[in-house]
């Protein structure tokens, strides 16, 4: 008797044991493979998914959106320029049963594709290309990728170059460069200053040339903001205009 509930004991846990093996929860952004003798049943989920006991094998994949950080990679660029160049891959599974049937490892097969990506796409651009137009290179990478990973079942939705490492003889050309760039604005914007003040200093003349008291107004006027500096002594000749002046006024006196 003790045998038998021994043996009947057992079987119940047995059985217990097989049917909690059969059910598996799968999350939302979840999927499950499953695999019954070898074959491919299908992707299933997300919720509660029973599968039949020894039969049936599932394996799960994430579905979430994915990052892959690219270890520098040793570029010469178009224009035969060494630099280092670190990039970030985002990706996800759009397709759970090619992810697990197609591929060995998409993880692994998707960095090896971008890296090999990246060195090629690079060596087409010239250095000041690669430095100007980043969001275009970014774009091209994305979609040369994201081609080559579409029959695994990934999904490619951006490439972001995240440093460019230039050589030091490189960095000190480019800021030598810039600082030459820097004084040629410098001096084109001096020389128009100079031409405008020209042309002032020209329309200034022609006033006073036709205007003879215009020049007595600005002589006062430059007197008074002389005297704004009170710490100042100033020697300044007399206008000829008003010596004169002076001069038929003392006589008319003396006449008179």
């Amino acid at each position: 008797m003790i045998g038998f509930l021994s043996s009947f004991s057992f079987l119940i846990v047995l059985a217990l044991f097989i049917l909690f093996s059969a059910i598996r929860v799968v999350q939302e952004y979840e999927r499950g493979v499953v695999f019954r003798l070898g074959r491919l049943v299908g992707a299933k989920g997300p919720g509660l998914i029973l599968l039949v006991p020894i039969l049936d094998r599932m394996a799960k994949v994430d579905l979430r959106t994915l990052t892959l950080d690219l270890p520098p990679q040793e570029v010469i660029t178009h224009d035969n320029v060494t630099i280092k160049v670190n990039a970030v891959v985002y990706f996800r599974i759009v397709n759970a049963s090619d992810a697990v049937t197609k591929i060995f490892d998409y993880h692994m097969a998707t960095l090896q594709i971008a890296q090999t990506t990246l060195r090629n796409i690079l060596g087409q651009f010239a250095l000041d290309e690669l430095l100007a137009e980043r969001e275009k290179i970014n774009q091209r990478l994305q979609q040369i990728i994201d081609e080559a990973t579409e029959n695994w079942g990934v999904k490619v939705s951006a490439v972001d170059i995240k440093d460019v490492e230039l050589p030091q003889t490189m960095q000190r050309a480019m800021a030598k460069q810039a600082e030459a760039e820097r004084e040629k604005r410098a001096k084109i914007i001096h020389a128009d200053g100079e031409l405008q003040a020209s042309k002032a200093l020209a329309e200034a003349a022609k006033v006073i040339s036709t205007e003879p008291t215009s020049l007595q107004l600005r002589y006062l006027q430059t007197l008074t903001e002389i005297a704004a500096e009170k710490n100042s002594t100033i020697i300044f000749p007399m206008p000829i205009e008003l010596m004169e002046g002076l001069m038929s006024l003392t006589r008319g006196r003396a006449q008179g």
